[in-house]
């Protein structure tokens, strides 16, 4: 499709935006060259040398009439309209796998295509092509015609006017070349006479080399006495093949980043705001800061609540080295090579995945500001913010060419793009977060996404993030699971100790010391035993610090205290607050005591502590009524039925001192005037009418008879059971 052109009275664009355009822009203005291929869709064959001994050389190829050859110049079909890629044509080769003759290229590129302003020359003629030091394999379908590269003096001499007419047929197939280029760093070479430094195929590696000489790489290699600088002191390291987090006191100027040559680094080190001297915004969704007034943390409870969020941006990501150093090896080794390639992260809710890739993302976004690595365009697909996964196709789109289109739109025009050779395409790191929720029946969205990457032209890196390890296995079909490749990192469950170290680097500023180191302690093994999720510690430790505040305030001022029901029970609180104020040498700290409330809070929900607050009836009416759909198999019963299974269960349970005396009875028979054998059970009628008045149960029929009414639990099972299994009262009634 066409590319657009800016106005002069618009805006500047961004250097997002023009990372976006730089995808399908900085081709020349070329139409088909059906002269020179013809009409007809010939296969290409290839041109052998002639020498003797030398039959499998290939020195070129030919399409019918039309035959190119090693150290010639052509143009490729680009994506936009009218436009075509300048290649030098280095060598060929034929793949083992498809059978599709390839040939390298040495592009040139346009004025266009250089980026930085401040760097980019403004003396580029009209037609004026720069030689780069980049190649790509491209394959011979996507050649469009003939070039011809000449120096400005021929040029000039050919065209006194210096425009070539529309009539001639080296119109839009003539080009000046005078200088080389590195587009990414806009650095130039000296200028030169093309005519005089090319003129075969056997000028090829010295033209190479030149352009390699006098232009800047992209990357900077690291120096082995950067290390200082760098944050490593390799004479204080105890072990130099682990990563390790520098110290906060020492200053860093710039972010230190691994060179692809070693998996993994000696002295890499987990990213701090420090070391980072501008982050640039991402493309899409940046990450969070928060940034706090004096007097919002002027409180150390508000600062406590503040860094234990789980929104807040941490200076660190502590315990988190290896992984981290693990997912920016590989990322930054995609980015530099411009391969696509799929990587799967799995780990139980709370590990700090998406934050470490988030912050991986970050350091190598700093990269690229230092001119450390090749530019990438980022982008992240969250599973729970959209709407349906097809929508996927169409953040990816608007990630990489700034357009809003549909879904299918977009899928066609991503497919077009991925497979459409790019000498310029830009690296596109997708993060897809919530994995899970983007699979669809069919399976096609999760196929699309990890087939992409393997595209030869695509360089499309796929971050894939789950909680399951076994998600491609157990949820995906092989077709799609063997696409994610065997790079899969997991992130395991935070233990007691490094749970510990999260909270108290987030507490390390917090004055006054509010929360004890044992109620630390205690709060993270909890966790740990449960789940190892981050996040819930830092959400129990919050609440537990919101309740010392309030305990603080309180006892400072008894007004700011929740009023009572009753004077009586206010003077009474009061009085206790007294006592406790004067056994208590200081007020409002996080003991262990506030740990455990926090922690009771957090796990029982309002419907558990309704359940806990029920009278005995109510209790004995729901153990009744799992009971019977358990012996029964419906989830229908009727009343009848659950009172006699609630008879049944205060027989059996004849040690519960609790039922045998509030709640069965010897019946007496109204005829006669004696004692029945079976118990009745008192207050079972006024429990379902409780129980269905506040939606646990759904109570119908009961208009025609009491006991003829059907029953339905309205809430799960699972509900009850966790809340009452503890009880007393009802020991021995089912709920364990």
């Amino acid at each position: 499709m066409p590319h657009s052109t800016r106005k002069p009275s618009e805006k500047p664009i961004t250097k997002a935006e023009r990372a976006r355009q730089y995808l399908s822009e900085g081709g020349v203005t070329r139409e088909d060259s059906d002269d020179e291929l013809g009409l007809e869709d010939y296969p290409w064959e290839w041109i052998y040398s002639s020498e003797p001994g030398s039959e499998s050389d290939i020195i070129g190829a030919r399409m019918g009439d039309f035959q190119c050859m090693i150290g010639d110049c052509v143009l490729l079909k680009a994506e936009g309209n009218g436009e075509a890629w300048i290649g030098l044509i280095c060598h060929f080769e034929e793949e083992e796998e498809d059978d599709e003759k390839m040939a390298n290229f040495m592009w040139f590129s346009t004025e266009r295509e250089i980026r930085s302003k401040q760097k980019k020359r403004t003396d580029a003629l009209a037609n004026e092509v720069y030689i780069t030091p980049s190649w790509d394999n491209n394959p011979l379908t996507s050649i469009n015609g003939r070039a011809t590269v000449v120096s400005r003096k021929t040029f000039e001499k050919r065209y006194p006017n210096g425009k070539v007419p529309r009539s001639s047929k080296d119109y839009g197939k003539i080009f000046i070349c005078r200088r080389g280029c590195n587009t990414r760093t806009a650095t130039y070479t000296d200028e030169f006479v093309w005519d005089d430094v090319y003129q075969s195929a056997n000028d090829i590696l010295p033209l190479i080399e030149r352009i390699q000489s006098q232009t800047k790489a992209t990357r900077k290699r690291k120096r082995e006495d950067e290390d200082e600088v760098a944050g490593w002191d390799p004479t204080k390291a105890e072990a130099p093949d682990e990563p390790k987090t520098p110290s906060k006191k020492r200053k860093h100027s710039f972010a230190s980043t691994p060179t692809s040559k070693k998996p993994t680094p000696s002295r890499f080190t987990t990213p701090t705001h420090k070391r980072i001297v501008v982050k640039k915004p991402l493309t899409f969704t940046p990450l969070s800061t928060r940034t706090l007034s004096r007097d919002y943390t002027t409180s150390p409870f508000a600062l406590a609540r503040t860094t234990l969020h789980v929104s807040s941006v941490p200076l660190t990501l502590p315990c988190r080295t290896t992984e981290f150093s693990t997912v920016y090896t590989h990322l930054e080794a995609a980015i530099t090579s411009g391969t696509g390639t799929c990587i799967y992260i799995s780990g139980v809710p709370g590990t700090g995945k998406t934050a470490t890739v988030r912050e991986v993302v970050s350091q190598l976004n700093a990269s690229v500001l230092a001119e450390e690595l090749d530019d990438f365009i980022f982008v992240e697909i969250n599973g729970m913010k959209v709407t349906e996964p097809q929508q996927s196709y169409s953040l990816l789109w608007e990630a990489l060419r700034g357009e809003r289109v549909s879904p299918s739109h977009a899928l066609r025009l991503l497919e077009r793009e991925f497979d459409h050779p790019s000498p310029r395409r830009v690296p596109c790191v997708v993060l897809m977060d919530e994995l899970d929720q983007l699979v669809t029946k069919n399976q096609s969205v999760m196929y699309n996404f990890f087939n992409w990457p393997g595209l030869r032209h695509s360089r499309l890196i796929v971050l894939a993030v789950a909680n399951t390890m076994d998600l491609p296995e157990r949820t995906l079909s092989n077709k799609i699971s063997s696409r994610l490749g065997l790079t899969r990192i997991l992130f395991p469950g935070y233990t007691h100790e490094q749970l510990q170290e999260i909270i108290r680097s987030r507490l390390e500023h917090v004055p006054d010391n509010i929360v004890d180191s044992d109620a630390i302690q205690f709060a993270s093994r909890k966790v740990a035993a449960v789940s190892g999720d981050a996040r819930r510690a830092l959400d129990i430790c919050r609440r537990a610090v919101e309740m010392a505040e309030s305990e603080a305030l309180a006892a400072d001022n008894p007004l700011l205290a929740t009023p009572s029901k009753s004077a009586r029970k206010k003077e009474k609180k009061s009085l206790e607050n007294e006592e406790a104020s004067k056994q208590k040498p200081k007020t409002g700290k996080v003991t262990i005591a506030t740990i455990k409330q926090a922690i009771n809070e957090a796990t029982s929900s309002p419907l558990q502590q309704y359940f806990k607050a029920l009278p005995l009836a109510a209790k004995l009416f729901l153990a009744a009524l799992l009971a019977r759909t358990r012996r029964s198999g419906v989830n229908e019963c009727i009343l009848s039925d659950i009172v006699e299974e609630a008879k049944r269960l205060g027989v059996m349970s004849a040690d519960n001192a609790h039922v045998n005396d509030f709640l069965l009875t010897d019946g007496v028979s109204s005829n006669s005037g004696k004692a029945l054998a079976a118990p009745r059970v008192k207050a079972m009628g006024f429990a379902a009418a409780e129980l269905a008045e506040a939606g646990v149960i759904g109570l119908e029929g009961a208009r025609r008879g009491e006991r003829v009414g059907k029953i339905r639990l309205g809430v799960g099972d699972e509900e009850v059971k966790l809340a009452l299994r503890d009880d007393v009262e009802v020991r021995g009634l089912g709920f364990g």
